[in-house]
């Protein structure tokens, strides 16, 4: 069973930078989809970024230009850098797998089956 761990989270100013990182306990040996979504309290939880196993990666338009998502395999690590960071980037950023095979879709959170526990970016004005 995969399991997710997130870490890098923390706070910082407006403009400026960090990194997160998500620990794979395995990665999967087929078809997937890793990605990174963010919730704030009382919204629905929004999809920032996916990345595929033949590295394919799709982002959310508010984040565009600004947020690059990798992956290291031989690490075992999903990361999501951050550039550029704004006030609006503040939330819980989670890490999240689909293992279904299915092209990545960041629309919708149900097709991912397995979650970390969430890391907080706070981003100041």
């Amino acid at each position: 069973q995969v399991q997710l761990v997130e870490s890098g989270g923390g706070s910082v100013q407006a403009g400026g930078s960090l990194r997160l990182s998500c620990a794979v306990s395995q990665y999967p040996r087929s078809r997937y989809c890793l990605a990174w979504f963010r919730q704030v309290p009382r919204e629905e939880r929004e999809g920032v970024a996916a990345i595929n196993d033949i590295d394919a990666a799709i982002y959310a338009d508010s984040v565009k230009g600004r947020f690059t998502i990798s992956q290291d395999i031989a690490k075992n690590t999903l990361y999501l850098q951050m550039n550029s960071l704004k006030p609006e980037d503040t939330a819980t950023y989670y890490c999240a797998a689909d293992l279904s095979g299915d092209p990545c879709d960041l629309r919708d959170y149900d097709d991912f089956g397995i979650w970390g526990q969430g890391t907080q970016v706070t981003v100041s004005s």
